[in-house]
């Protein structure tokens, strides 16, 4: 079932950006976390959050559950840091529709009615995940064993502690 909600041409661009990082761009400027919200017909950027705007935080992971309002829908696009038994440090970028139950039927309609017209612009990224709790994937342990097996860190600390 489609919407008629169009993908805004910033999104396109960020998402570009996103899945072809450049070796010899400054890596402050890196996107890490944008957060989309459908808005006047389109799926636009609401926030973008750059390498340099989270080098306070010390936990990204938990600073992608703290943008999960549970009162409102948003799709997520989260360049995620972590690390397997087998291999040293992976990045990958993981696409979140969050649509809590405590949110309006009428946007957990329309989000679910519009995630194709998204997807489509989202090829080649690995991990789509739907959230309607943080019971879903809301802990390191679970949301690891979600995107990788043997995950043994994911933003730097460790799964399963």
């Amino acid at each position: 079932m489609a919407s008629g909600v169009q993908v805004d041409d910033q999104v396109k661009d960020i998402i570009n950006d996103m899945k072809v990082v450049k070796s010899d761009a400054d890596a402050t400027e890196r996107i890490r976390l944008v957060v989309l919200e459908i808005k006047e017909g389109y799926i636009k950027v609401e926030n973008i959050y750059r390498e340099k705007d989270l080098s306070g935080e010390e936990d990204i992971f938990k600073f992608f559950l703290s943008l999960l309002d549970k009162q409102k829908c948003r799709y997520l696009l989260y360049d995620c840091h972590f690390e397997t038994k087998e291999s040293s440090r992976k990045e990958e970028l993981v696409f979140v529709m969050w649509a809590p139950e405590t949110a309006p039927i009428k946007s957990k309609m329309q989000y679910a009615s519009s995630k194709d017209s998204i997807k489509k612009v989202l090829t080649g990224i690995k991990h789509e995940l739907q959230m309607n709790d943080l019971s879903d994937y809301g802990t390191r342990d679970q949301f690891a064993e979600k995107i990788c097996r043997n995950v043994i860190k994911v933003e730097g600390h460790a799964v399963g502690k």
